[in-house]
């Protein structure tokens, strides 16, 4: 399998980024992707609610879900919809970040809301409240593809191990990292983290990212790290976006999550043990 991760600087016009989104899946189709990855919030990335309120839609009236899943049927491949920030019926309007797995016939396969919420202090400027405007997931999803076995998370979740754990036991070989990780977290941990998931799991681990500074209309800004990663499963880092936005390719093959899972049987060894 040839995978294609999208490296994207989106701003808070969903229709702008949708355009530079499907420039670079052109991209990635003519480069000879089976599988291609786009990152978190693809259809747009600020901090001013009451825009969002009147930009995002539901699921069944998104835009950016509908071009993205005819683009998927028109080059018969494999769809990763990183995650698009949707409204939902909660009461407290809070919208949902999801991800979508779409198949080559522009099918929905798999749909993941991320569970953990990005509520830090990264410094005493850059605050950041994610469960303010959206809501948490509950559930954990792997997808079972012509591709493999594709267990499914977003950003933040990269610091629950547990989370992958349980997604590589359920039979994932594949987990799929859509990020807008902030750029001094990522610079700290943003490698680490995915090579310790996918030694931890012997799954390849596929990161698209968000890169670049995001301006807001208001004179906000926000800055995200860069550096989408594919990473093996004894832990090797096959391909790195860098900074600038564009398409990395990674050759995939299976057969490597076996042989790590065969040196490392770790999944195997659990045990129970009480305290502290």
């Amino acid at each position: 399998m040839r995978a294609a991760l999208l490296q994207l600087n989106v701003g808070e016009d969903p229709a702008a980024n949708l355009a530079a989104t499907l420039e670079h899946l052109r991209a990635a189709v003519a480069g000879g992707a089976d599988f291609v990855l786009t990152p978190e919030a693809t259809n747009g990335l600020s901090s001013d609610r009451a825009l969002q309120a009147r930009q995002f839609h539901h699921e069944n009236s998104d835009q950016t879900l509908a071009s993205l899943r005819a683009a998927a049927k028109d080059a018969g491949i494999w769809l990763l919809v990183g995650s698009l920030g949707l409204k939902t019926n909660d009461a407290d309007g809070r919208f949902a970040n999801r991800s979508f797995l779409v198949g080559p016939d522009g099918a929905i396969v798999a749909r993941y809301d991320k569970i953990h919420m990005f509520d830090v202090n990264v410094t005493e400027t850059e605050v950041f409240r994610e469960s303010s405007a959206y809501r948490p997931g509950d559930r954990a999803v792997v997808a079972q593809t012509p591709l493999g076995s594709i267990g499914m998370t977003v950003c933040y979740d990269v610091r629950f191990p547990q989370l992958f754990r349980h997604l590589a036991q359920a039979g994932a070989q594949i987990l799929t990292v859509p990020a807008a990780f902030n750029h001094l977290t990522g610079a700290a941990h943003w490698e680490t983290l995915l090579r310790a998931r996918a030694i931890e799991t012997g799954c390849f681990v596929l990161a698209p990212a968000q890169t670049g500074r995001h301006p807001e209309a208001s004179g906000k800004s926000r800055r995200t790290h860069g550096h989408s990663l594919a990473i093996a499963p004894w832990g090797e880092v096959l391909a790195d976006g860098g900074t600038e936005p564009g398409v990395t390719f990674a050759e995939i093959d299976l057969a490597e999550v076996a042989k790590a899972r065969a040196r490392i049987p770790s999944l195997r060894h659990d045990r129970a043990f009480e305290g502290p």
